[in-house]
């Protein structure tokens, strides 16, 4: 084989091992390039379902009170009627303290499950904290009223199996309210509601402005928002 072809082949085979080197060298720097989409991925999945949790009460499922304050201030940016129901389970220590807290834990599940299945104009129900339960009305104060008798009924007319008890019968005082333009207001207007409903053995109580003679906790101390402006 004559110099030239000699040199043609070993001009050849140098480009070809060059173009061997780069596509390996391409192929490896897609892999980490495929291998940093997956991570960023999975910190965003991560991420999103952290922010989802910190927003779901652990117990119960149900949205906790930071979502229940975003939806309330969503509801009212909207401008449309809103009203807010307060719920508290009456003698709820007791079921913790003559079953266990596990069972207590059961008890408030099957209620927050009662309250989930309210139909509109509830758009969400929520736990707040330990046996108090909220739901956010997208109604006038007559529908917030028939709403917080929905949330009544369901949780007291039919017997929650509770232990080895199948007849325990759940008591809660109600209170609700559409008197407030900040969701602060709302929820302490209902509470103030649902503290006279306790105050009085139970039941469906009311809050709106003609009602300010109403005597309130002192100090306001079973609303946390009454301490948050």
């Amino acid at each position: 084989m004559s110099p030239v072809w000699i040199m043609i082949f070993t001009a050849l085979g140098g480009v070809l091992a060059g173009f061997a080197l780069a596509g390996a060298l391409l192929y490896r720097h897609l892999g980490h390039l495929d291998a940093a989409r997956r991570q960023i991925a999975t910190e965003q999945r991560r991420a999103a379902n952290a922010e989802r949790l910190a927003r779901r009460d652990d117990t119960t499922g149900l949205p906790n009170r930071r979502a229940f304050l975003e939806h309330l201030e969503q509801a009212l940016a909207a401008d449309t009627p809103v009203g807010v129901v307060m719920l508290d389970l009456d003698d709820f220590k007791t079921v913790n303290d003559t079953f266990s807290h596990e069972t207590g834990n059961d008890l408030l599940t099957a209620v927050g499950m009662r309250l989930a299945d309210l139909r509109t104009p509830v758009q969400l129900a929520a736990r707040l904290s330990g046996d108090e339960f909220a739901l956010l009305v997208t109604g006038d104060a007559e529908q917030t009223r028939a709403c917080a008798r929905a949330a009544w009924r369901a949780i007291t007319s039919t017997p929650i199996p509770i232990g080895d008890r199948t007849d325990w019968r759940i008591k809660a005082s109600v209170g609700y309210t559409t008197d407030g333009a900040t969701p602060r207001d709302l929820l302490r207007h209902a509470d103030a509601a649902m503290y006279q409903a306790k105050q009085a053995g139970g039941g469906v109580c009311d809050r709106t402005a003609a009602t300010d003679a109403w005597p309130k906790p002192p100090g306001h101390g079973r609303c946390r928002d009454a301490h948050r402006r």
